[in-house]
């Protein structure tokens, strides 16, 4: 029988301690992860052998002196990450691959019993109970690890979960009208799509049952915790109350908001959340940096200081929730995904926010290229519909909002796709990186 997490249940747990007992609980977890992959994981018994690092003599504010572990070097050494036999595994998934190859996961059963515990934490942070009936818009297969996770966290809160995962337009429409869901989760860009879908089908998503979005996979606010465009019309199509959340396969940790949508809170017996430098040093509070995570209680292939690639910061304030964890800002793009253009840097995620905006633009990717070491050059390409959309007035939308002018090139609806969904990759990826190559991308 499933435990449940309860509301109460939730609000006895170690982010609504004082902050020094908070501490005291997420030292006591860290001490016990270190000692376990000093213990059992090669990888990580090889660095602390190579820097003299003797694991009870970490604290929380001694941490950094633990090199980074980085995406490159999970990929490439794997096995040597492997922390129990392989008959002790019972799940193995590939992250998404969109900086490279994808790496292999490897969980037991009790990665993904705490896997199903803190997506329940986070869900309930929401206001989710088991009275809701949650309409899941993200796949369970292709070795893919959000559909499971936020699976097990309705499961284990109780509620009726409809797992129509990457279904059509119309089987979504033929659901929310059929089993009145009261909670969506998905990628933000979608759900935009199925809510002017439900329109055009003489549907109002305003009046259905949808009171709660759970938004996973693309930013929905700004640095300042504001709602970006992307957000915005979201919020506009269904009137539901939009939270956001943030997680990574190699984790095996998310990040949520609460009621007062103020940042994502880290489970502190979960995980220990850095924001660094390039250096890997790490960064107060409010600055922005890489995210690095610290996933605590994994068993399978645990990790210390794993470098995530994404750009945020961390909110140590007290939340109006009553939680004294820190919170994590809105993702603000990929370390790897910054541009230089004729002065300008920003990330790909900003041209992205805007494009997922302009209504006539049924889908785009972004080429990077650099034919000199000043700027870079940046290419969109766009397929549009019947509106009165064109490259020129695309490119003048995005130079209203971001500054810089990207040349726009319209391209068949058909072609696009076969771009975006071709080949091997299990997620869609907008950012084609050429940048010091000479690929083509016609």
């Amino acid at each position: 029988m499933v435990q449940r997490m309860t509301t109460g249940a939730y609000r006895q747990r170690p982010e609504f301690y004082s902050f020094q007992e908070m501490r005291e609980e997420q030292e006591l977890c860290l001490r016990s992860h270190l000692n376990y992959v000093a213990a059992y994981s090669p990888y990580y018994q090889a660095l602390f052998r190579t820097e003299g690092i003797d694991p009870n003599r970490i604290t929380l504010d001694s941490l950094s002196g633990i090199p980074c572990t980085d995406k490159v070097t999970l990929g490439l050494q794997s096995d040597s990450f492997l922390a129990v036999p392989r008959s002790h595994i019972v799940d193995i998934v590939l992250s998404s691959g969109t900086t490279g190859r994808a790496t292999t996961i490897m969980y037991t059963e009790n990665d993904l019993l705490r896997l199903a515990r803190n997506e329940a934490i986070a869900l309930v942070r929401c206001g989710m109970t088991a009275d809701d009936v949650v309409l899941l818009t993200c796949t369970l297969d292709r070795c893919f690890i959000a559909g499971l996770a936020y699976f097990s966290g309705v499961r284990k809160i109780g509620a009726a979960a409809i797992r129509n995962g990457l279904g059509s337009l119309s089987s979504h429409l033929e659901l929310i009208r059929r089993l009145r869901p009261t909670v969506v989760v998905g990628v933000p860009s979608f759900l935009v799509k199925l809510g002017r879908f439900l329109l055009h089908e003489g549907i109002d998503p305003v009046m259905n049952s949808v009171t709660r979005i759970i938004a996973i996979g693309e930013p929905i606010r700004d640095c300042s915790l504001g709602l970006l465009p992307l957000g915005e019309e979201l919020e506009r199509l269904w009137s539901a109350r939009l939270f956001s959340t943030y997680a990574s396969s190699e984790t095996t940790t998310s990040f949520c908001e609460c009621i007062a949508q103020q940042g994502g809170h880290l489970p502190p017996e979960l995980a220990v959340v850095e924001i660094v430098d390039d250096r890997g040093e790490s960064l107060p509070s409010g600055a922005t940096g890489e995210v690095v995570v610290t996933p605590l209680g994994i068993q399978g292939m645990p990790l210390v200081r794993f470098r995530t690639g994404d750009i945020s910061f961390l909110d140590d304030t007290p939340c109006a929730c009553g939680s004294n964890s820190p919170r994590l800002g809105p993702i603000l793009g990929r370390k790897k995904q910054l541009l230089k253009v004729k002065g300008t840097t920003l990330y790909a995620n900003a041209i992205n926010a805007v494009m997922d905006t302009i209504p006539d633009v049924i889908d785009y990717y972004l080429v990077a290229e650099s034919p000199d070491e000043l700027s870079d050059r940046v290419t969109v390409y766009a397929a549009v519909g019947g509106g009165a959309s064109c490259a020129e007035s695309i490119m003048e939308t995005l130079q209203a909002r971001l500054r810089v002018r990207p040349l726009v090139v319209i391209v068949a609806a058909a072609e696009l796709r076969n771009k975006l969904f071709g080949g091997d990759s299990r997620k869609v990826n907008r950012f084609l990186d050429l940048r010091g190559k000479s690929i083509s991308h016609g």
